[in-house]
């Protein structure tokens, strides 16, 4: 009979197992998963994070603050009509000083311009657009996109033709203004705009569908409009009222880093 300290029946206490690392690491696994099933349920707070249903999507926010910034330049030219009417009662200047600063203010577009109007509508093509003339490639999705260039040289052009005032959509343009595109949408003076983008100019109709006609930026992009779809519209809209700029008029700009 061996006398061996594994054996059971002897005189001393058996040793009833050597010790075994897996069986310590096969614990911590399960301490550990126990520590992420914990942090999991206190981070969920009784939601589910497996989706993101209950979290507000990117492009929620952006229209959100669009809609608070419209709302606000609203606001602005409201507070802007009550103080011009309040400095015009008795201001102190002569007739002659008050017509400068309205011509000032024409300029400037901070004034409604009234007269005959061009508008012009561009428009994504449709997305299973194909080449419609032969010799051309098959679209790329750049292909089917208004982009900031072509809303630019609408615009380019349409100074160019001489006009008084120029609407994007509902605002007004002034020289300091910014068409910027972020992928598919519009951002002008903090507010986003999908397709179609709608321009409004006022001024001699014929000099401005002119002026688009001979614009280079315009025929490359009408090239485009003849073979994927891309959307374009001309219309002479009689006599239009262009509303008065609202926003601020303080510029802008990046500060170094101290």
């Amino acid at each position: 009979m061996s006398n061996s300290a594994d054996s059971p029946g002897t005189g001393s206490s058996p040793v009833r197992g050597r010790f075994r690392p897996v069986r310590v690491l096969t614990a911590a696994v399960f301490a550990l998963a126990g520590l992420i099933f914990f942090t999991s349920f206190n981070t969920a707070k009784g939601t589910d994070i497996r989706t993101d249903a209950s979290l507000l999507k990117l492009s929620d926010l952006i229209h959100e603050r669009s809609h608070e910034n419209g709302e606000l330049d609203e606001s602005n030219a409201a507070l802007r009509d009550d103080v011009e009417a309040l400095a015009e009662r008795d201001d102190g200047s002569t007739r002659a000083e008050d017509d400068k600063l309205a011509t000032l203010e024409k300029r400037a577009g901070t004034q409604k311009v009234t007269g005959e109007a061009v508008s012009v509508t561009l428009n994504d093509a449709p997305p299973d657009a194909t080449a419609k003339l032969p010799g051309y490639p098959e679209p790329q999705p750049d292909y089917l996109v208004i982009h900031q260039q072509d809303l630019q040289a609408v615009v380019n052009a349409l100074w160019q033709g001489g006009a008084k005032g120029i609407k994007v959509m509902d605002q007004r343009l002034i020289s300091t203004s910014a068409v910027r595109c972020v992928g598919n949408t519009l951002i002008l003076q903090g507010r986003v705009y999908s397709p179609p983008y709608k321009i409004t100019a006022v001024g001699d109709p014929e000099r401005l569908q002119k002026a688009l006609a001979a614009s280079p930026s315009i025929q490359n992009y009408m090239v485009y409009v003849n073979v994927y779809g891309l959307g374009w519209k001309v219309t002479e809209d009689g006599t239009v009222t262009l509303p008065g700029y609202s926003g601020t008029v303080d510029l802008q700009y990046a500060k170094p880093v101290e």
